[in-house]
């Protein structure tokens, strides 16, 4: 429980949330592919609340969000021209890895080949592709403290690279928003509300200095009717958010209501439903993110980036800060957007290691 923390008190709140970002992750890992039925055999009805291994394994939700955070870790300035190719540089690297062992989408992996041929990264890109590859990575950019305009183009362009399909633009926009929203003092119950009206004051918003011609392709008639296929998914899933919220919690699977997730907006929505049913209890919403018959790794992921993201540090046991894989790049990077937060540093001042 987290009753002594309020979002006026929490600190740490970039910590907060690529921690909670990465257990949520270990938690989901390993009940991905399973049924409710046999995750509540295996861990009791609240399925599972406690880390396992030495480390606790992640999977590419963690790996990727790590290596977006190192690309902007290391650029200089954030514009498309800046970042793009430290965004390819990362991806192709984590391709190639030997430790790119955790079952990693095939459209990450068709794009980053892609990607690594030299091609532009619109025609990289996987085009139909709304899978939710495009936003479980995105929190790092909801962290920045830059203007809404850059913050929502660094959302799309990471988006892009992989998941050309608007839907995987505008959800990962509004998932870097709602990390933003909720540093920045927001409380979870208002993220729905908030996150409607950033989506239809955005509806036909095409950002073509960071995106190109992407919108360009067979059937399209223009980059506004483009745009306005992905923001129209967000809000029909919002709205089924909505729905599942002012009904009675029956403690069941959230995928019922909001998605298996999936794809983004279905990912986006079903993991604030475990945030917002589990406000209190931020073990819980990862827990519940993990129980689930759809994405579970990538719900959970989410649900701790938003709940890390509102109460900082203290969401999580202390003891779990040394027990999670790659714990020594998520300690470097919440030290440097912390820091920037409050003014101390920035996310660009030094390099680290390769995610």
């Amino acid at each position: 429980m987290i009753a002594t923390v309020t979002a006026s008190t929490a600190t740490g709140r970039a910590a907060g949330s690529l921690f909670g970002l990465a257990y949520g992750d270990a938690l989901g890992k390993p009940t991905e592919f399973l049924t409710v039925t046999e995750i509540v055999r295996r861990y009791g009805p609240g399925g599972p609340r406690e880390l396992t291994g030495d480390p606790a394994l992640v999977t590419d939700d963690t790996q990727m969000a790590l290596a977006v955070a190192w690309a902007l870790h290391d650029a200089p300035a954030y514009t498309a021209e800046v970042v793009e190719p430290l965004l390819r540089q990362r991806f192709v690297d984590w391709s190639v890895s030997p430790e790119n062992n955790r079952a990693p989408g095939m459209t990450c992996l068709r794009a980053c080949a892609e990607l690594a041929r030299g091609a532009r990264w619109q025609e990289a890109t996987v085009a139909g592709s709304k899978g939710c590859g495009a936003n479980m990575r995105v929190t790092p950019v909801g962290l920045l403290d830059v203007d809404l305009d850059t913050m929502a183009g660094l959302a799309q362009l990471q988006a892009g690279l992989t998941h050309g399909h608007p839907t995987g633009l505008a959800a990962s926009e509004l998932t870097a928003y709602a990390v933003r929203l909720l540093r920045d003092g927001a409380a979870l119950p208002e993220l729905p509300g908030l996150l409607t009206e950033r989506a239809r004051e955005q509806r036909t918003v095409y950002r073509d200095d960071w995106l190109g011609d992407l919108w360009q392709r067979p059937g399209e008639s223009n980059a506004a009717e483009f745009v306005a296929r992905g923001w129209d998914d967000c809000l029909r899933v919002l709205g089924r958010l909505e729905a599942a919220l002012a009904r009675p919690d029956d403690g069941g699977d959230p995928c019922r209501f909001t998605g298996e997730g999936w794809v983004a907006e279905e990912a986006l929505a079903t993991a604030l439903l475990c945030a917002l049913r589990h406000g209190d209890d931020p073990v819980g919403a990862l827990a519940r993110g993990a129980t689930t018959a759809g994405d579970s790794d990538s719900i959970a992921a989410l649900a701790g980036a938003f709940v890390g993201a509102a109460y900082g540090t203290a969401a999580w046991p202390a003891e779990w800060a040394g027990r999670i894989e790659y714990a020594g790049q998520l300690t470097a990077l919440a030290d440097a957007f912390d820091g920037e937060a409050s003014g101390a540093g920035s996310p660009r001042d030094g390099r680290g290691p390769a995610a």
